[in-house]
């Protein structure tokens, strides 16, 4: 595949058991919506008890059953919010920094300036964090991530990837390469994916795909660039 091609999402998935957790933006090959999908996956007991639940166009992860809740500071969260006209999604509560770096007149990446990957010793898990800006009956996306520089988490090295959409196309960032002791942060360029016109093809090629022991939840957005009007799917495993 030359540096230009474009991945099926469900098969960059489908043998992979733990690509944690993951966020896909991009543009329908109609080119007449824009997408947003988060999902999150979990091998421990306490990841594992989540849903998201869905409160005044805010997404959020809960306890599926809250007196098993072991620690909730790193698995309950805002996971997608809007503010005027940016979408934020985002693996972990930088949703909120985002959101008040906006409201102060910061951009993206300032807003980040201020965190860093999560502070799970040894895996370290990197933040990452997506933004849609619409304008002009169109949008343009970032990507971020956040991870430690080396295996002791003594510094963190930020990356923001800026995008102008084209039709058809998305960007899949996740937390994980694959599973492992500790588990291997993600590497490189958020990955170029096919996006589907239709929401119903595309949230279940990626839920379809996911491991199935791993999946938790899946929630996914397509927004009409001409009249604002949202579709949203929403997946839990625990019902």
């Amino acid at each position: 595949m030359n540096i230009y091609g474009i991945n099926d999402i469900g098969l960059l998935i489908k043998d992979n058991t733990y690509v944690g957790r993951g966020i896909v933006i991009g543009k329908t090959p109609d080119a007449k919506k824009a997408v947003a999908a988060y999902f999150i996956m979990g091998r421990s007991a306490n990841s594992r008890n989540r849903i998201f639940t869905l409160k005044d166009g805010v997404l959020f992860t809960e306890p599926y059953d809250a007196s098993k809740v072991e620690d909730p500071s790193l698995i309950i969260y805002a996971a997608l919010r809007q503010y005027e006209n940016s979408l934020i999604v985002t693996n972990g509560d930088q949703t909120d920094t985002i959101y008040d770096g906006l409201k102060a007149g910061k951009s993206f990446s300032q807003a980040l300036t201020s965190r860093e990957f999560e502070p799970d010793s040894p895996n370290f898990t990197p933040r990452i964090s997506g933004i849609i800006n619409f304008e002009n009956g169109d949008f343009n996306y970032e990507m971020s991530i956040l991870k430690s520089a080396d295996s002791l988490g003594s510094a963190c090295n930020r990356f923001t990837f800026s995008y102008s959409p084209i039709a058809g196309l998305g960007h899949f960032i996740h937390t994980y390469v694959c599973d492992g002791s500790p588990i291997p942060t993600f590497q490189g360029e958020p990955e170029r994916v096919a996006i589907s016109d239709s929401i119903d093809e595309f949230s279940d090629k990626l839920w379809n795909n996911l491991n199935s022991d791993n999946k938790i939840s899946l929630f996914v957005k397509y927004v009409d660039l001409a009249t604002g009007n949202e579709e949203t799917r929403l997946i839990n495993k625990n019902n």
